[in-house]
């Protein structure tokens, strides 16, 4: 009898709970698999009930942009598994704008409320039951990105370095009770919003870019990839890791603020 090399690796997650933002494609999907292959009990998030979900995870219908969407997916967690014992706040996206003088006021603010403060929001609600019970882990997914700042996404990549700033603040806050927190950035990852970012970028940008290059390890980032370093920094092998930035691009970016 064959086994995957999940299947034969202990159930290192059994009776965990865990909340994954954004698990209906791609990166999330991906991360919500994982998750229960090695034993969480798995809620995710979307914004609409029409959303497919990785088979046994939990759902509810949330927009993790508000506030009434945070505490929505705080009463869920209650409400189907009892408490928290993982977060990871996955959720996020743009849409470019060559000029960022063309960047209007309410998409600077949708940038900052899906991509930062989706998570603050989230972390307020859910992590004071990590530091009663003095434990718990949180990854906040970011961008390799974010060292390039590049202008057709400037107002992602910077929603992103405050994510990644805040992560740190977080870490020192709560590393005293026993609760980790830790960032992913994610190089170019083959999903449908990869794929989408890398033809918006190549309409915007004129000449050889950042998408027209191959990552030194010779391929695209795949959701699992992304997944396998999300279930590492959640897991006791990683019990002395906290306040970091894990770039997981193939060797392709500069290394982000870690």
């Amino acid at each position: 009898m064959t086994t995957t090399r999940h299947e034969s690796g202990m159930r290192e997650l059994a009776g965990k709970r865990a909340v994954v933002t954004g698990g209906s494609r791609g990166i999330g999907a991906a991360v919500v698999r994982r998750l229960m292959e090695a034993g969480a009990e798995v809620l995710t998030t979307a914004r609409s009930r029409t959303s497919t979900v990785p088979e046994g995870a939990a759902f509810v219908a949330a927009d993790v942009r508000t506030r009434a969407g945070a505490e929505a997916i705080a009463a869920a967690a209650q409400e189907t598994l009892g408490g928290v014992d993982i977060l990871i706040n996955n959720a996020g996206g743009a849409r470019p704008f060559p000029d960022v003088w063309a960047i209007p006021d309410e998409e600077w603010q949708d940038q900052l409320d899906l991509n930062y403060l989706a998570s603050v929001r989230l972390d307020a609600l859910l992590t004071p039951g990590m530091r009663e019970r003095r434990s718990g882990a949180v990854v906040h997914i970011s961008t390799a990105a974010v060292p390039t700042s590049a202008p057709p996404f400037l107002h992602y990549t910077a929603a992103k370095a405050a994510l990644q700033n805040y992560s740190r603040g977080l870490a020192l806050q709560l590393a005293p009770f026993g609760v980790r927190v830790n960032t992913v950035s994610p190089g170019r990852t083959a999903t449908p919003g990869g794929e989408t970012t890398r033809e918006q970028w190549a309409n915007l940008v004129e000449g050889p870019g950042q998408h027209d290059t191959v990552p030194p390890l010779g391929r695209d980032g795949r959701p699992d990839d992304i997944a396998d370093a999300v279930l590492f920094l959640v897991s006791d092998r990683a019990s002395w890791l906290t306040g970091r930035n894990l770039t997981v691009d193939g060797g392709e970016f500069p290394v982000a603020v870690g």
